[in-house]
């Protein structure tokens, strides 16, 4: 867990994509849970920090 840094705003790709067929995601909200965007459809998931963790491929675009 502790090899993956992520944080608010930045652009991950998790390992299976969206219905939509974009596999790009935007964290937009931190905490117990984390809310993603897709980049595609601008759909918004809340998963669990751990589902998270377990599902994240790799960081695409590190937030500025």
């Amino acid at each position: 867990m502790a090899d993956k840094k992520y944080d608010i705003n930045d652009v991950v790709e998790m390992k299976k994509p969206h219905p939509c067929g974009v596999n790009e995601w935007k964290i937009v909200r931190m905490g117990m849970d984390i809310r993603i965007k897709c980049q595609g459809c601008n759909h918004s998931v809340l998963i669990p920090r751990k589902k998270f963790d377990k599902k994240l491929k790799k960081i695409i675009k590190k937030a500025e």
